[in-house]
């Protein structure tokens, strides 16, 4: 998935394994981590475990670019964890990749995290007042220096990170590798996805199931929400469960499904792929249009195109080509120069739209500028009309969980209506999903969800 400022960006994505088997660790959290890279492009890293000693290589980049065999090849251990990073605002920087690797009084620990902390700021204070050091901005400092503080007070790791649970309000999956352990863990409200995988004998953790496909791993379960899951040689498998909660009042964050998550995953019991469907399928139902031909917006938005289309019994066809190769990143100081970005992005098939009525399906709007340049490419390229349906509601709110949800005074619906709006793109109508039916889009969820950026109804602050 191509990194565009003007849409919201991913989230982190953590993996862990521990090999029973004579794995290569390195390799397979490398094929993991490709299998999520839509989940951060920024930087990753794979930390491994060899003999109670920790070793780690990161960098800034795409997995594939950061790694190569030489390096894989120097990463032997019988435990690994790897993670994939997008860093929000005022998280870049080298400093900040991920895996973090610390040495404190009980040894060597590495450290990975999806997910952001409410109350960084305050977790920060108190630990600046009583001396920590820190080197850098992340929420996974805080939790590794709250970890170690508590991990003195208790015989055990997972232990003291049971007692750091209840000290962190926010959305996080973490894997950490003591040096006999490997320890996975989920916020109390479930908020970020993490499942748990077998190969043969041995054990992975990941943030999407589409991970364990590329590995072959066979999926065991979901991670409960503050649930801890512990992987050792004494022990084999270990659960503390002392923070779960009933799952019906957890608050799996709804944007995996309509957006960060790839398509192929399933979190929670309800497939990714058929979540999208739905949101299509009811955006047709809701606000139906006279038209030629559904298209959707590569990537996430082709999903619910084919509800729309399969809903409303107007043709699904390809017209918009996303071109792969294309840099993370692009220097645009221009108006030109940004739409000349977009094109090198996205080109349009224009057979398949010239004279045509053309329903265009993507997933949201943040700032619009993309969605204005879409619109105009398909025009130029002689589609009849243009009609875009979002297959997300509004978005009204920011978000302080990860989501990368830009201010109120940043965020298009707080400052106009939607018809302005649909005026600003240039699209002959303008639909956005309906907030109130968002609870139908995943029927088949194992727990409650977050829409705290459609509603301004945020878990920890509104209980």
């Amino acid at each position: 998935m191509l990194i565009d400022n003007n849409k919201l960006q991913e989230e982190c994505g953590v993996f862990g394994i521990f090999d029973n088997d004579g794995f290569d660790c390195a390799r397979i959290t490398y094929a993991a981590l490709f299998a999520m890279q839509h989940r951060g492009q920024e930087s990753c890293g794979i930390a491994v475990n060899q003999d109670t000693h920790i070793d780690c290589y990161k960098n800034h980049g795409l997995v594939h670019e950061v790694f190569n065999d030489y390096v894989l090849s120097q990463l032997k251990g019988r435990m690994a964890i790897g993670h994939v990073k997008y860093s929000p605002k005022g998280e870049t920087g080298a400093p900040n990749a991920q895996p973090l690797v610390s040495r404190y009084i009980k040894g060597q620990m590495a450290f990975a995290m999806n997910g952001c902390l409410s109350n960084y700021l305050e977790l920060k204070h108190e630990l600046e007042l009583a001396g920590a050091v820190f080197q850098t901005t992340t929420d996974a400092e805080i939790v590794m220096h709250l970890l170690a503080r508590e991990r003195l007070k208790t015989g055990r790791t997972e232990t003291a990170l049971a007692n750091v649970m209840k000290m962190l309000r926010g959305s996080y999956s973490i894997v950490i590798m003591s040096p006999k352990k490997l320890i996975a863990c989920r916020d109390i409200m479930g908020m970020r996805p993490l499942s748990i995988g077998k190969i043969e004998n041995s054990y992975v953790v990941a943030s999407e199931t589409c991970a364990f496909d590329t590995i072959r791993a066979d999926f065991v379960r979901d991670v409960a929400p503050g649930e801890i899951v512990i992987f050792d040689k004494k022990n084999g498998v270990r659960t503390i469960a002392d923070n779960c909660m009933d799952r019906k009042k957890c608050k799996m964050c709804i944007f995996e499904y309509i957006y960060f998550a790839r398509s192929d995953s399933v979190i929670e019991g309800m497939s990714v792929h058929e979540a999208r469907k739905l949101t299509g399928k009811i955006l047709a139902q809701t606000n139906p249009v006279d038209a030629d031909l559904v298209i959707g917006v590569p990537d996430s938005g082709i999903d619910a195109a084919i509800g729309y289309a399969q809903e409303s019994g107007i043709p699904y066809g390809k017209g918009l080509v996303i071109n792969r190769y294309v840099g993370r990143t692009f220097i645009q100081p221009t108006q030109e120069e940004r739409l000349t970005a977009v094109r090198l992005k996205i080109n349009v098939l224009k057979d398949t739209v010239k004279g045509k009525r053309i329903v265009m399906v993507d997933d949201s709007i943040v700032r619009g500028t993309t969605c204005a340049k879409l619109v105009d490419m398909l025009k130029e390229a002689g589609a009849k009309e243009v009609h875009m349906r979002i297959s997300s509601p509004p978005f009204t709110w920011p978000c302080y969980f990860g989501t990368d949800v830009p201010d109120k005074e940043n965020l298009l619906a707080c400052q106009h209506t939607v018809e302005e709006i649909r005026d600003m793109i240039g699209a002959d109508s303008l639909v956005y999903f309906p907030v109130e039916r968002l609870n139908e889009i995943v029927p088949d969820i194992n727990c409650g969800f977050c829409d705290g950026c459609f509603t301004g109804v945020y878990p920890y602050f509104h209980d």
